[in-house]
């Protein structure tokens, strides 16, 4: 039996996203400068495949015109580690009320700065139609992320299907959602909807079920179909995520036990 779920993989900074073992990618949440660059030291270190910098805690983040020299230094400390650059919003999440106008200002920003190789953009921003942005942003040379955070509940598998489905049709390039189970029963939910989304689409996958008890969805990613998975060296930016050297190992272990099969 062959674990991985075939899809098309997408290459960023010599990382390969949706084959093998999936990639980890760690949340940088600092709110200054000097925070910002000392967390993303210690990822570096740590050898994390991916960084996401949170950029909606970043205490100037409105600032259009300084971010792409706060992309330029956090560059210059991780070398070549992919940067997804997120704003998450309050309605997801996130630490930002933010216009739409104001949204796509900042995530524009970000792409033409040519140091955040994946954009994150909600999935329901711009009323639900977020294809305009993410072209733009693929135009300026960045790939995108569309994204959907539920923090309070699971929808039906059929719901995170249509959700799934509406971001390929967008036009992204990677298709991320994130859920909170209530039950056992809501991480199978979101385990079934990863693995029948991920055998109908060539595009990559980042899926998952928040806390403690949806975990096993962090795990499972080369089973179940979702190419990247969250970890911490240090702050976390979401419930649930494992500190990355315990992740590492249990990808590890799965990923060896599949070749074995």
């Amino acid at each position: 039996m062959r674990c991985a779920i075939i899809t098309r993989p997408i290459e960023v900074r010599g990382i390969r996203i949706g084959c093998g073992i999936p990639k980890i990618i760690v949340p940088i949440v600092g709110e200054t400068r000097t925070d910002i660059l000392t967390e993303a030291e210690k990822i570096a270190d740590a050898k994390a495949d991916v960084i996401e910098w949170r950029a909606d805690f970043y205490e100037t983040v409105r600032n259009a015109n300084a971010l792409p020299e706060m992309l330029a230094e956090l560059r210059a400390v991780i070398g070549e580690i992919p940067v997804i650059f997120t704003i998450r919003t309050s309605n997801e999440g996130g630490k930002i009320d933010i216009s739409d106008d104001d949204y796509a200002e900042l995530l524009k920003a970000a792409a033409l700065s040519g140091n955040a190789d994946m954009i994150d953009v909600e999935l329901f921003r711009f009323s639900g139609k977020p294809g305009a942005l993410v072209r733009s942003l693929q135009q300026a040379g960045a790939l995108t992320i569309l994204s959907n955070h539920e923090f309070h509940s699971t929808p039906e598998k059929a719901e995170l299907l249509n959700r799934l489905r509406m971001m390929e049709e967008a036009g992204a390039d990677i298709l991320k959602i994130a859920v909170m189970p209530q039950t056992r029963t809501d991480v199978l939910t979101l385990l079934e909807a990863t693995l029948e989304m991920a055998e109908h689409t060539d595009r990559p996958l980042i899926t998952m079920s928040m806390s403690g008890l949806g975990s096993v969805s962090r795990l499972t990613g080369e089973i179940f179909g979702s190419a990247m998975t969250f970890g911490t060296v240090g702050k976390s930016s979401a419930p649930g995520q494992i500190p990355m050297e315990e992740l590492r190992a249990c990808l590890a272990t799965i990923h060896n036990s599949c070749l074995k099969d």
